[in-house]
């Protein structure tokens, strides 16, 4: 049992941290906040909102792994959603049905929690047997014990465009919850194409993993949006496999891939009561955000509604460019 003394150091470190991230941060350079209450502050090459950049340091010198967890890590706006719902479906599949799931109550960012805001959620979880734990930090971010215990990662990209334009409606839509101007298209535009954009740049989120994919295979799974919109059976029976819950022959023939597939569905998510009028981490000032804003429409090559032929041009341009001799494709 943690004793009194215990509880008085952890807060005197506590203090001591949120102090010297203070005086780190007014030394950063400060990028367009993209309409958001909050600045992009550049830190290690990387952008990233003060609230998650201190949480990304606290994990660093708190969290520490188990060789049986399973880290879900994207950059925003990449299916993050999506695959927090099927991961979690999938494990807990013995615990709940489609009728009794947690998911269908609370949002799939309140099922599996983000590392660097809600440690504590997640050794709750961890203690009924749910291993999982999202992040969007880069991988080079990513706390030495993760590395360290061997646990799992599955990491989830996005076609550039696709992640612009969703990325450029969520802030749009949380500076209007706000009461903040929202950026302009072209503006928001530039921003992204020069890596100035939530946890970017984007291209260098998505390499960090790619490489550490082809260094460890076994315990990467490195998954595209496209693809797992094209054939979701396939890719949910692999996910399954990998994460070491594999689906019997039984389930198979019961259909119960495609029950969880349904259930955890843009459409049928997107018109769950939780989804339309709830709240996410409410009370928590400029982190707190309306449920619905999370959900716009998860439709592969929306980015042809709202960007010209010569935006899609240059940000495939830069696409190819960047991962000109990785071996990845992101188009």
């Amino acid at each position: 049992m943690e004793s009194h003394f215990d509880s008085h150091v952890e807060q005197h470190n506590e203090d001591e941290f949120q102090k010297s991230f203070k005086e780190m941060i007014s030394t950063l350079p400060k990028g367009n906040s993209w309409g958001l209450p909050d600045h992009l502050y550049q830190y290690q090459d990387f952008w990233f909102t003060s609230p998650f950049l201190q949480g990304v340091l606290l994990a660093q010198q708190q969290f520490e792994a188990q060789p049986t967890d399973i880290i879900l890590s994207s950059a925003p706006r990449t299916g993050t959603a999506w695959l927090k719902s099927l991961t979690f479906a999938t494990i807990t599949r013995t615990s709940y049905d489609d009728s009794t799931t947690p998911l269908l109550f609370r949002m799939p960012h309140d099922v599996v929690p983000f590392m660097e805001l809600d440690h504590a959620h997640f050794s709750a979880n961890r203690h009924l047997g749910i291993p999982l734990l999202a992040t969007h930090a880069p991988y080079s971010f990513l706390p030495t014990s993760i590395i360290d215990s061997g646990c799992k990662i599955i990491y989830i990209c996005r076609d550039p465009k696709d992640t612009f334009v969703s990325m450029y409606h969520i802030c749009t839509r949380y500076a209007k919850s706000q009461n903040t101007q929202p950026i302009e298209l072209d503006e928001a535009f530039e921003l992204f194409c020069e890596g100035v954009s939530w946890y970017g740049p984007y291209w260098d989120h998505v390499l960090g993993y790619w490489k550490a994919s082809l260094e460890h295979p076994d315990k990467f799974m490195f998954l595209k949006y496209e693809e797992m919109n094209e054939d979701t059976v396939l890719y949910l029976k692999k996910l399954a496999e990998f994460m070491g819950c594999p689906f019997s022959t039984e389930e198979q023939q019961k259909g119960v891939p495609e029950k969880i597939i349904k259930m955890c569905s843009f459409e049928n998510l997107s018109n769950l009561e939780v989804n339309k009028s709830g709240i996410h981490r409410e009370g928590q000032g400029n982190l707190e955000i309306q449920n619905k804003i999370y959900f716009r429409k998860g439709k592969v090559g929306d980015w042809k509604n709202y960007l010209t032929p010569k935006m899609a041009t240059q940000l495939d341009q830069i696409t190819q460019q960047k991962l000109s001799s990785s071996g990845l494709s992101l188009n």
